[in-house]
């Protein structure tokens, strides 16, 4: 009889561990990794294309005087297939949009596109995740609003949602 609660340790400790999941969902950490870019120009790259049919992208395309988007995605993404639609909501609202494409392949960029809509511009591939890191990108999607010298302003962790849209617009018709 003593060695009873012996049983009901293990579902203690796992209905303690559901007990501190559901607090911290409930009570998120607001506190998201910056990039050290901000406010810094864009760490010099130049990334191949990512598919056929789409110029590949380096830092020098994004100082053409324009404020513009970078984002970084990835075909196997989940959420950047949810954030498609608000993109070329974006494009269509006339603002410029360059990919980097994550730890994919070109095939697979490809029908991302076909089923997704492309609203960029120009795509880099960075199959070794280096300019990612270089952004101080800690996943995907991730934004960056960049001014028209190529200076990162902004960084937008997550997906961009419906309601995101105007702000987004604003604030780089505020950067011209």
């Amino acid at each position: 009889m003593k060695r009873r609660w012996i049983l009901f340790a293990p579902l203690a400790i796992m209905a303690l561990l559901f007990g501190a999941f559901l607090y911290r969902l409930s009570v998120p950490d607001d506190r998201l990794i910056e990039s050290q870019w901000i406010d810094k120009p864009m760490p010099l790259f130049d990334l191949p294309p990512a598919t056929a049919g789409v110029a590949g992208l380096k830092s020098s395309d994004l100082a053409d005087g324009r404020p513009r988007l970078v984002n970084v995605f990835a075909s196997w993404c989940i959420p950047c297939r949810a954030e498609a639609p608000q993109l070329e909501a974006l494009k269509a609202a006339g603002v410029p949009i360059d990919g980097i494409a994550i730890r994919d392949r070109p095939d697979d960029v490809a029908a991302f596109l076909r089923e997704n809509g492309n609203p960029f511009d120009r795509i880099g591939s960075d199959v070794q995740s280096s300019v990612q890191i270089a952004l101080g990108s800690s996943g995907v999607p991730e934004t960056f609003l960049i001014d028209g010298k190529g200076i990162i302003r902004e960084q937008i962790q997550g997906v961009i949602l419906a309601d995101d849209v105007p702000g987004i617009i604003a604030r780089l018709e505020a950067m011209k």
